[in-house]
């Protein structure tokens, strides 16, 4: 019967690849494919949570660092994820995709919720975050990994881990970072002078992050700005210092154009601060309010202006007397660079054409008071010898032009940069060749769009092969119904139960799967506890190959691979996949891996 599903798959995958194959016909390709924004980031936050840390990190900076770094998201479709660690993982969060600052606030309950335990293995938290952000990231969003610890360990003797263990795994989980393209930006805590400060650092230059050092959280501020920016190709704008008067004093914050989606102002002061908000027309703004979100903490305050309108606002901040203001701004914008296309060959001698512009939702941004303050340069890396070059362009007032004349028979990697004082921007680096053999062109790059005479002719084959799809399939999956209902099961589920109040675990409970039929609930592999009542919502049936799918009501949550997934529809689990079923209700989880005794 196995055989007869492969051959049901193979003709539907056929019809599938020829429909696919004729829809992408229709669609124009081009070399500047839009990609999604750049303005949205996923990324995991790790801090040690060991016993250490009562001396490298006594006022919990770490905390204050991550939740700071939260409340400059997006309010919109970040996404974030935490992993406490000592050397095991104490408590971890799946990606979220932050829709509120409702999300914003529950990331921020869990890390006030994290407590302190025995022994460190720095790799352990690493390693985790990579995962989590691999298995969860979103194309087109900027992952990273923040790091906040001290860079020390302090090994179980029991276990046997170390040094050089921990050492080749956090050398193998760099590297995944480091191959993926995820940063890891390093926030060594330092209250003791006992930071390992080489490690950290090498941790983020591997990786293309960058390394800090504070022992104080007068200095988070400016770091997590950094962090921020650097990501997100922005900078932070230094906001004047202030001296409190024990008046409102005034400070200028100019947003500079209609693109700017976001602008975070975070004030650090030792002792309380009151704001008040202006806007380029004169109209107080009230803090909080629809478009203005306030966020405060023991050790700082944030303003985020939402979509704010361009010019000069007036921010009047008044602190105690003869007491240090510092403020710092960071705009985050919905732009993209993008390129026109070169031809892929060329000569010896042969000069390309450079034009560069800005983008937001895929559309050229015209707007020259946009362009007016900007500065760009084409970057030209010979993959022969290593060396880059940098040409100026000129700003077109709509766009960034010039041309590069190939000096020798080389491979060259082009790339446009383009920036102004609040943020920059890259082009997607394009690979050209002039080596020997090659020929010139004035080829764009650019594919032309099917015409509408030929779309006309691809039509019927579409929809006929739409109407075979759609009976086969049908066809199909009645036949799967009707074999399903008496269909048994293979292998067996490895079930433990983490008891979340004193983080022990019970012994594996292997449950063989032969005796049962069509389908069988969590509930009953656990004996039917009452306890355990809720997990009847947890349903497997069998698959193919040797698999099950399990599936769930939505008041369930099952995390694979450190995140949270939708298994409404069904979730197939094969040999070795492992599922965390926390139970709020019962401070308890549950830790299941399916295994196939045929695999």
């Amino acid at each position: 019967m196995f055989s007869r599903d492969r051959k049901w798959f193979l003709v539907i995958g056929i019809i599938c690849t020829m429909i696919m194959t004729s829809i992408l016909a229709w669609q124009p390709q081009t070399a500047n494919a839009s990609s999604s924004s750049a303005s949205k980031v996923d990324a995991v936050l790790v801090v040690d949570v060991s016993n250490s840390m009562n001396t490298s990190d006594p006022g919990k900076i770490g905390n204050e660092a991550m939740k700071m770094f939260i409340d400059m998201l997006s309010t919109q479709n970040d996404k974030v994820g935490i992993v406490a660690y000592t050397d095991v993982v104490q408590r971890e969060k799946a990606l979220l995709n932050i829709t509120s600052e409702a999300d914003k606030q529950e990331l921020k309950a869990f890390i006030d919720g994290l407590n302190r335990g025995a022994y460190t293995d720095t790799s352990v938290g690493v390693k985790e975050a990579s995962r989590i952000l691999q298995d969860g990231k979103t194309a087109g969003h900027a992952p990273m990994i923040v790091m906040l610890a001290d860079g020390n360990n302090d090994f179980n003797k029991t276990t046997g881990r170390t040094e050089s263990q921990s050492d080749q795994d956090m050398a193998q989980a760099v590297a995944e970072a480091k191959n993926s393209g995820v940063p890891i930006y390093t926030i060594g805590l330092n209250a003791d002078g006992k930071l390992n400060k080489n490690k950290l650092a090498d941790i983020a230059q591997q990786t293309g992050g960058k390394s800090f050092i504070t022992s104080s959280a007068d200095d988070l501020p400016n770091i997590l700005s950094e962090i921020f920016a650097s990501n997100l190709k922005l900078k932070v704008v230094p906001l004047q210092s202030i001296t409190a008067n024990g008046d409102y004093q005034d400070v200028t914050v100019t947003v500079p154009n209609d693109s700017v989606l976001e602008a975070n102002i975070s004030i650090m002061s030792s002792k309380p601060v009151d704001a008040r908000l202006i806007d380029p027309s004169g109209n107080t703004k009230p803090i909080p309010s629809g478009d203005v979100l306030l966020s405060k903490s023991k050790s700082y305050s944030l303003i985020k202006l939402l979509k704010p309108v361009a010019g000069d606002w007036k921010l009047q901040v008044k602190g105690v007397q003869q007491d240090q203001i510092d403020i710092n701004l960071v705009f985050n914008y919905d732009l993209e660079l993008k390129m026109d296309a070169p031809s892929a060959k060329y000569k010896k001698g042969d000069a390309i054409q450079i034009r560069s512009y800005l983008t937001s939702n895929s559309q050229h941004l015209q707007d020259q008071e946009l362009y007016a303050n900007m500065n760009a340069v084409l970057k030209v890396k010979d993959l022969d010898s290593g060396t880059t070059n940098e040409v100026p362009l000129t700003n077109a007032g709509d766009s960034f032009t010039g041309s590069y004349t190939i000096p020798d028979e080389h491979d060259y990697e082009l790339t446009v940069r383009a920036e102004e004082k609040s943020f920059y921007r890259e082009t997607q680096p394009v690979t050209i060749s002039a080596k020997a053999g090659a020929t010139s062109s004035t080829n764009t790059g650019t594919t032309q769009p099917t015409t509408p005479a030929e779309k006309s002719k691809l039509l019927p084959l579409i929809l006929l092969g739409l109407g075979l799809l759609v009976l086969l399939a049908a066809a199909y999956f009645i036949w799967k119904a009707v074999k399903k209902a008496n269909r048994g099961f293979v292998g067996q589920i490895v079930l433990e139960i983490r008891d979340e109040n004193t983080g022990e675990k019970t012994y594996p409970q292997y449950k063989k799967l032969n005796t049962f039929r069509g389908k069988f609930n969590l509930h009953q592999l656990l004996q039917l506890a009452p306890e355990f009542a809720g997990t009847d919502k947890v349903v497997f049936t069998p698959a193919n190959q040797d698999r099950i799918i399990v599936r769930s009501t939505a008041e369930i949550t099952i995390e694979k691979s450190g995140r949270a997934v939708d298994t409404g529809n069904g979730l197939e689990l094969k040999n070795g996949d492992r599922l965390t079923i926390p139970l709020a209700s019962v401070d308890k989880t549950i830790l299941l891996e399916f295994i196939s005794v045929n695999s």
